[in-house]
């Protein structure tokens, strides 16, 4: 099993191995004595995995009550919030209780928003179940819901008390969920390290998976160190995201977060006026991981969604944008230009073909 530890407001550790599902209700129960935990998952996690992971979390001595909810981003706003509060509420949670997050990005960032908020606060622990969850959403206390109007836009930071990443499960996952957690980890490599940008590149990276994951997690564990509340350093992590929302929203939500970063990221190689080369590097890189490289929607209809996006500062919105492969760059911009961007990157996309 590996450790590492995030540094923030809450200090916990992220573990990291094969078999630790069927471990979790001991391994919570070595930082959170226990108590009352409400097991939090949507309706296909929990079929697979609410049963293993109530079982240990009982044998740990913790009193289980389990919610779920259709599985999807559809479900991922206020409604199923105050469902799972309303819950929270009827089974007399207090603030000594806790809640624990068995799922991907949308249970972990919704059940970590309902921890945050109820009882002004109480523990929460993430259990992530695909790769995506595993390095990026469920450390560093980022915690969210939909808004009609965007994505995450009410939400919280709020850090979990500990983190636990079975890579069995993950190694489980069908090839979509995988694709959709390598886009993240290609992000990684063009923020801040060749070396695993590389490794993504080779396809053989699923053989290293522990490793891999142990990288991530130590990469926003520095960016979360120096910038917890997202005002400086981390708005790097938001490579491909600024693009790749928009895209997302225009889709209906049909086009799937991972994919939307991967495009987002070639988007931004493009209207950076980045190399033929490294452009094409990262197309190659993304296709040889199951992940699309053409965007469907025009640049009018991108730059209005970008409109509502939450790193948007009032009449302007930074974009992370690529130098090289393993360093970036950020560049404020006025809205007003972002269909300009938007034009940039569809063109670019189309004269290399990618």
């Amino acid at each position: 099993m590996r450790t590492v530890h995030i540094d923030a407001s809450t200090k916990y550790d992220v573990l990291i191995g094969e078999g630790l599902l069927d471990r979790c209700g001991e391994l919570s129960a070595k930082v959170i004595k226990p108590c009352k935990c409400v097991l939090v998952s949507d309706d296909t996690v929990d079929e697979l995995y609410g049963d293993r992971a109530q079982i240990s979390l009982s044998y740990a001595g913790f009193e289980v009550k389990r919610f779920t909810f259709p599985a999807g981003e559809g479900s991922k706003h206020l409604g199923t919030l105050s469902n799972l509060l309303e819950y929270m509420a009827r089974e007399r949670m207090t603030r000594t209780d806790v809640v624990v997050a068995l799922g991907g990005g949308v249970t972990g960032d919704m059940a970590g928003f309902a921890a945050a908020v109820y009882a002004r606060g109480i523990r929460f622990v993430q259990i992530p179940t695909t790769l995506l969850a595993a390095v990026d959403s469920s450390v560093g206390g980022k915690t969210a819901v939909d808004l009609k109007a965007g994505k995450n836009l009410a939400g919280a930071f709020h850090q979990p008390s500990l983190v636990i990443t079975d890579t069995d499960v993950i190694r489980d996952l069908p090839a979509d969920q995988l694709a959709c957690g390598a886009a993240e980890v290609i992000k990684y490599g063009v923020l801040y390290d060749e070396a695993l940008f590389a490794q993504l590149e080779k396809g053989d990276w699923q053989d290293d998976m522990d490793g891999i994951v142990e990288k991530c997690v130590q990469w926003k564990r520095d960016v979360v160190a120096g910038d917890e509340f997202d005002t400086g350093a981390r708005a790097f992590l938001n490579l491909g995201h600024t693009f790749g929302h928009a895209i997302e929203q225009c889709s209906g939500l049909s086009v799937s977060h991972g994919q939307g970063v991967a495009i987002g990221m070639l988007m931004a190689a493009c209207a950076a006026g980045c190399p033929d080369d490294m452009v094409l590097r990262l197309a190659k890189c993304v296709a040889a991981n199951g992940l699309k490289t053409h965007c469907d929607y025009p640049a009018d209809k991108l730059a209005a969604a970008a409109l509502s996006d939450k790193k948007r500062a009032g009449g302007s919105i930074a974009l992370v944008l690529p130098e090289r492969i393993g360093k970036c760059y950020l560049k404020k911009i006025p809205v007003t230009e972002l269909k300009d961007w938007f034009d940039r990157a569809i063109e670019r996309m189309e004269a290399l073909g990618v």
